[in-house]
């Protein structure tokens, strides 16, 4: 069974910053467009942002533009979401996919970001 493995989750206070990490395994990495996912309690899971297997465009929702950054290694197979000036509402899981048409995607298991004073 295939795993992606998350890390760097945590608690931080309005305005801070952390650093997501989610590594792969290379004969996936390699081939597969990387997204982050956010599952709040009571709602939905929804994208956060999507970065290309070459890492040449990337993706965000409106309500992480200019504060979130995606980017991926492919020499260390991981990617990385870089989270600024990060609210309360940006509380949730946070969960790395890998997706190549039309093979299952890969998920991970998550990792608890909570943003509060």
């Amino acid at each position: 069974q295939v795993h992606l493995v998350e890390s760097g989750g945590g608690l931080v206070q309005p305005g801070g910053s952390l650093r997501l990490s989610c590594a792969a395994p290379g004969f996936i990495f390699r081939r597969y467009a990387m997204s982050w996912y956010r599952q709040a309690p009571g709602k939905e899971r929804e994208v956060v942002a999507d970065i290309t297997s070459a890492g040449t465009s990337t993706n965000y929702a409106d309500s992480v533009k200019g504060r979130f950054t995606i980017s991926r290694d492919n020499f260390k197979n991981t990617v990385y979401l870089q989270m600024n000036s990060l609210k309360p509402e940006d509380t949730a899981v946070y969960y790395c996919n890998a997706r190549l048409m039309p093979y299952p995607d890969y998920w991970g298991q998550g990792t608890q970001v909570t943003v509060s004073s």
